[in-house]
């Protein structure tokens, strides 16, 4: 009866809750337990729970290590049959299916139905505990570790936990050295194959990631949704010594080696020490006169990114920083904040000989050498009339 239910199409068991409906009333019974939590299966080794006892007998395999399922193409064992299928479309290369808004594809339906979520935004899975939401289950379950303090996996060398086995694997790169992903354009290498393709797009200047509000470009989405912050206002991480905030928890953390003293990165060179590490290898530049970053129209060298930026406006015309007050354009916000002070009559900088202040630092170190000349002019009046030491006065 319930396997010609397959041909007819009949369901006739219907859950309460969400009108769901089913062919048998097992397969009812197995579903209500969503809606209620009831997991009546544990496993004797974790104590994990399960609603199905065919997931439990699925999930014994980790402990036993057992791989029923192997591929012919490259030896590689699965717990599940469904996983070898998904496998074995990466030596078949198929991607069955396709999104209808950016056409990417995918080798699974449900990594379609994930993907989609980035278009509209939907966060199904919210955490109980701070309300925020995510678009996978195992994205939110692994959230739910930094409530719980959570940290399955740990670091043999070291004793580090993590709450995650892929960061495990990552951070164990540390301690071999081990960096298998390198930059066929620079030779930098990498631990992760992601910073690796996020690295490629300073060479290749891509920035498929712009604010809505001022049309920049980023290479990363975590850089973009950062500066958005500074349309915001947003400065979520504040400093507990001075009350500073920050928009990002890094700079914060530098930051607060100000109030420390703590310098920890140490150049090898010249033996000057650095609160953080690429401020260091910014400085390293000085010594090794590397300069990665070149102007696509003129060619020349840079030894900052940012400069480089800052030069292609030159080409460009493009002037984004703007005086409030009269209008003019600059191509950099240190210029547009020198030019601001002619409006102030701001003169922060002062000279320690006369006490006459500038605006510009650059005029009060040309200011300086006329005190220099003048001293250097004291100095040789002394000496044309003072003789040297061990000179024979003139008995005149």
């Amino acid at each position: 009866m319930a396997h010609q239910r397959v041909h007819t199409g009949e369901r006739p068991f219907t859950c309460s809750v969400c009108e769901k409906r089913f062919t048998q009333l097992s397969n009812l019974q197995s579903h209500q337990r969503v809606h209620t939590g009831e997991k009546p299966f544990t496993c004797s080794v974790c104590g994990k729970g399960f609603t199905l006892s065919s997931t439990l007998l699925v999930h014994q395999r980790i402990h036993t290590g057992e791989k029923l399922f192997t591929c012919s193409d490259c030896g590689k064992g699965f717990t599940l049959s469904s996983r070898l299928l998904v496998h074995q479309q990466i030596h078949t290369g198929e991607k069955p299916f396709t999104c209808s808004v950016c056409e990417k594809r995918f080798t699974q339906l449900s990594n379609l139905q994930s993907h989609q979520r980035v278009h509209t935004g939907e966060k199904p899975f919210t955490c109980s505990v701070c309300g925020k939401g995510f678009t996978l289950s195992s994205t939110l379950l692994v959230h739910q570790r930094i409530h719980t303090g959570e940290k399955l996996f740990t670091c043999s060398d070291c004793g580090k936990g993590f709450t995650l086995s892929s960061r495990l694997l990552v951070h164990q790169q540390i301690h071999t050295g081990e960096k298998p992903f390198t930059c066929s354009v620079c030779g930098k290498g990498f631990t992760l194959s992601s910073t690796l393709q996020r690295h490629q797009r300073v060479h290749t200047e891509v920035k498929p990631f712009t604010c809505s509000v001022c049309g920049k470009g980023f290479t990363l989405s975590s850089t973009l949704q950062r500066h958005q912050r500074v349309h915001t206002e947003v400065k979520p991480f504040t400093c507990s010594v001075c009350g500073k905030g920050f928009t990002v928890s890094s700079i914060l953390l530098v930051h607060q080696r100000i109030h420390t003293g703590e310098k920890p990165f140490t150049c090898s060179v010249c033996g000057k020490r650095f609160t953080d590490s690429s401020t260091l290898r910014r400085h390293q530049r000085v010594h090794t006169g590397e300069k990665p970053f070149t102007c696509s129209e003129c060619g020349k060298r840079f030894t900052l990114s940012s400069t480089l930026r800052r030069h292609q406006r030159v080409h460009s015309g493009e002037m984004p920083f703007t005086c409030s007050v009269c209008g003019k354009g600059f191509t950099d916000s240190s210029t547009l904040q020198r030019h601001q002070r002619l409006h102030t009559g701001e003169k922060p900088f002062t000279c320690l000989f006369c006490r006459k202040r500038f605006t510009q630092s650059s005029t009060l170190q040309s200011h300086q050498r006329v005190h220099t000349r003048e001293r250097l002019r004291m100095w040789e009046r002394i000496h044309s009339v003072i003789p040297p030491l061990g000179t024979p006065v003139s008995s005149q």
